[in-house]
């Protein structure tokens, strides 16, 4: 039981590679335990959607960093001790004759069998989180997003750096093990983190730009700071585990020096600044004593935050085996010589056992392999030695609540694995144990568990089951927050319901290291459960499964979610407080006992006019809405922006346009066509304006189209020119001035390829962002006149320049949506080409 893992290499060379001895740094422990760390870069990416996933590499686990190759060393006890809340089959059947929970979707994960994968190592890492319309799965290097109503793949499967392509190296160049998906229920954004075990080691993190997780993300990547007291080296950041918090987003890992542990390493990352894209630091404390066990870090579950200025929890397994340790760690981000980390807080529980007698020492080949099989002497590692991931949080007004498990040996003189369970509360005067619970209701071993909570009280937990007669499986159980307290219900077995067949792994004793139990934010009632299994006919090819279910006491509960939902950018406020929306960033929902009264207030930002409710609010702001069951009110903002003016020009070539005077401050928008086998290799204008490429270059045969933009213009621009890598036969050139908008990261989409079409040539969609977004889309169809737009659609024509296409939208309150122009033509011949960028406020 006593021993910690890590995700480093026997090898001196490698090891010495990983742990580089450096100079000291500016850091004084005497001035502050807080290390800070500023963002080695940080870059917007372009939508997820519009990047080609990068395929997973099939490599050993030995390839990758060599996992758990390791002798450390910790002062947990290893007197077994009898544990005398072990729940045997009848007291479960006492309490109900089957799971009062509603089963939902039941789907492959990444894996063996998943369409494009290809599998990295001989274990399965899986975890996953659930938002407003989709379900994001990481398992080891590679992740998927999924529809989160039919369990149809909308992206991937992709290797994790995928996601990093626009921030450079080494987050773009690599992924390795241990990837998290999060989901920030307070701002409605996803929120990713991938470590890299490098010279030296990084945190790349990554914070979705909208509640789509194929839109745009803000990139950042953090270096592990130095450890100057300890031994002047940068400890890499072992099995990292991610938490929602409103002040921060928090990552609590393993550290090691010289083979030994070195305790548990914390880091909090700005959440505020990454949510808005803007440079971000880290504050990291690492000098935390190696005879503490690994930390979880407490991540919230529901809208409701904690109270306002309480600090983030971290919660381990005591040596003494008879208790667990609650630390508090509060960051300033003004004065981060202000931060502090205090504990821990003592809470006793019932005495438990450690799996197979563990020892202190703990090598790559894990001492607690004592979980049977059927059909192989292989046993599998329970890896007990810690809570396992989530410490799930929740504030229910009155009180606090946490939710923690771990694996244990059920009893003296057996082997056998069950689950320790903990409910811990907090009524205002601290946290102490309100009910704990053994999982253990029959003779089968049960590890590798995960828990959560809903937002009626009721609990959930999943985990890995196996024997000597049966195959490991995959089972969740649970228990209402009315039944006896310190029991859970029956089980399912998530495979055996969907008819999937199970083998045994063998010739190898590890069980991944965790697996994912989430909750989902649109009722806060559905949980989401990801964990691995052997299929049958794979031999040692592991698959993953995700599993949904709900107890339908918490959707008939007497309290309801109201969720705020922003189109465009503004503020939406409850008089009460608990709505505090602002552009998408804040609290967007909160939980109300049916029946209460709320009034929302929008108020449009600076450059955009508030236009109206829609959902479950209508009429004037603001807007009374009566909570009686789950509800979303959506405030509509558009932008202000205006045509300032537009010019085209056509020749072969055309070399360059003549424009209207450009005025100050606005965006300029430049679509280019043209024939030959060239491109555009930069734009400029006399007034000394910087142009960029948006990103939406299209080439059929000799026919190009890219568009340039330049954003805060200088006034006084009256010649635009574009400049070629050679001379190009024929050129078409289009500007628009727009006031009102800046963007440095559009959308663009680009349509490399296709044939005239009757009466019908679409251009390449684009989902446009805020509501009011100005779309520019322009088609270079060189054989054939183009006559007219097709009626209907968002799209005006301004110009049909030699019978070719050019269009924009001119509504500012168009909605956010995904828009493809449309161009009709009565000779239909030959290949286009078309580009379209949609340009935010």
């Amino acid at each position: 039981m006593g021993k910690i893992r890590f995700h480093l290499v026997v090898s001196c060379t490698l090891a010495g590679m990983m742990l580089l001895v450096e100079g000291p740094s500016s850091w004084a422990q005497g001035q502050s335990r807080v290390v800070v760390v500023r963002a080695a870069k940080h870059a917007v990416s372009l939508p997820l959607r519009q990047i080609a996933p990068i395929a997973s590499q099939a490599r050993s686990l030995s390839s990758l960093h060599n996992s758990h190759m390791l002798s450390v060393q910790s002062s947990l006890s290893t007197t077994p001790v009898q544990d005398s809340l072990m729940q045997q089959s009848a007291s479960v059947a006492a309490v109900s004759p089957g799971l009062s929970a509603n089963s939902g979707l039941d789907i492959l994960g990444i894996g063996n069998g998943f369409p494009g994968y290809s599998e990295q190592a001989n274990i399965a890492v899986a975890n996953g989180a659930a938002g407003t319309t989709q379900y994001v799965q990481f398992v080891n290097e590679s992740f998927a997003v999924f529809n989160k109503s039919t369990g149809s793949v909308v992206y991937g499967p992709a290797s994790g750096n995928t996601l990093w392509q626009a921030l450079g190296a080494p987050c773009s160049s690599i992924s390795d093990l241990d990837e998290i998906a999060q989901y920030d229920k307070l701002a409605n954004r996803w929120v990713m983190l991938m470590p890299l075990f490098t010279n030296p080691p990084y945190l790349c993190i990554a914070v979705s730009t909208t509640p789509d997780a194929t839109g745009s993300w803000n990139l950042y990547a953090f270096e592990i700071p130095v450890n100057s007291t300890l031994c002047h080296c940068r400890m890499m950041p072992d099995y990292p585990k991610l938490a929602i918090w409103p002040d921060a987003y928090y990552i609590a890992y393993d550290q090691a020096w010289n083979l030994n542990y070195e305790g548990p390493g914390v880091c909090a990352v700005n959440r505020s600044a990454m949510l808005s894209g803007a440079a971000a630091t880290m504050q990291c404390v690492s000098n935390n004593g190696n005879t503490n066990g690994v930390w979880l870090a407490a991540d919230l579950d529901g809208t409701t935050p904690p109270p306002s200025g309480e600090p983030e929890y971290l919660l381990n397994l005591d040596s003494n085996f008879h208790s667990l340790d609650l630390w508090q760690f509060h960051v300033d981000w003004t004065t981060p010589a202000n931060s502090t980390l205090t504990g821990p807080t003592n809470i006793p529980v019932t005495p438990f056992s450690g799996v197979c007698g563990d020892t202190a020492t703990i090598v790559f080949t894990p001492q607690d392999n004592c979980v049977p099989q059927a059909g192989t002497t292989q046993m599998l590692g329970a890896y007990a030695d810690r809570l396992m991931y989530r410490l799930a949080y929740r504030n229910f007004g009155t009180y606090e609540d946490l939710v923690a498990q771990h694996t244990v040996q059920v009893s003296t003189g057996s082997n056998q694995t069950g689950i320790n369970w903990y409910e811990l509360q907090n009524p205002g005067s601290g946290f102490g144990l309100y009910q704990q619970g053994l999982y253990a209701p029959d003779s089968n071993y049960r590890w590798m568990g995960s828990i959560g909570m809903d937002k009626a009280g009721n609990i959930a937990m999943g985990y890995s089951v196996s024997s000597s007669t049966m195959s490991p499986s995959i089972r969740y159980t649970g228990r209402l927050s009315t039944d006896p307290l310190g029991t859970m219900e029956s089980e399912i077995d998530v495979l055996s319901s969907a008819g999937i067949a199970t083998a045994s792994q063998v010739n190898y004793p590890r069980w991944g290291d965790y697996s994912g139990m989430a909750i989902d934010p649109t009722d806060d009632c559905t949980f989401w459960y990801t964990n691995e299994y052997q299929p049958a006919g794979g031999k040692n090819r592991w698959a993953t499964r995700i599993a949904s279910f709900s107890f339908p006491s918490c959707a008939n509960s007497s309290s309801s979610t109201l969720t705020v939902a922003e189109s465009g950018q503004g503020t939406v406020t409850s008089a009460d407080g608990q709505i505090n929306c602002i552009n998408g960033s804040g609290s967007c929902s909160a939980v109300y006992a049916n029946g209460t009264p709320v009034t929302l207030t929008a108020k449009a930002a600076s450059g955009w006019n508030f236009t109206a409710w829609s959902g479950s609010c209508t009429g004037g702001n603001p807007c009374n809405v009566v909570v009686n069951g789950n509800l979303t009110a959506t405030a509509k903002f558009t932008t202000n922006w205006a045509l300032v003016n537009k010019a085209s020009v056509s020749g072969s070539p055309a070399n360059s346009l003549t424009i209207p005077t450009t005025h100050s401050g606005d965006l300029i928008a430049v679509a280019i066509l043209f024939n030959g086998t060239t491109s555009v290799t930069g734009v400029s204008d006399s007034a000394g304006n910087t142009y960029v490429s948006a990103g939406a270059r299209a080439i059929v045969g000799a026919l190009s189209s890219e568009i340039w933009f330049a954003v805060n213009s200088k006034a006084g621009a009256t010649v635009i020119t574009p400049a070629f890598g050679t001379s190009p036969t024929h050129e078409e050139i289009t500007e628009w001035e727009v006031s009102g908008l800046s963007t440095a990261a559009p959308d663009a989409a680009a349509a490399l390829s296709g044939k005239i079409t009757v009466n019908n040539t679409a251009g390449p969609a684009v989902t446009t962002k805020y509501a009011g977004d100005f779309i520019v889309s322009a088609m270079f169809a060189g054989s054939t006149n183009l006559t007219s737009m097709s009626s209907g659609n968002a799209f005006t024509d301004d110009f049909a320049t030699n019978g070719n296409g050019w269009a924009h939208i001119t509504s500012n309150s168009t909605s956010a949506g995904t828009y493809q122009p449309s161009w009709y033509t009565a000779s239909p011949a030959g290949g286009f080409c078309a580009s379209t960028v949609a340009f935010h406020q």
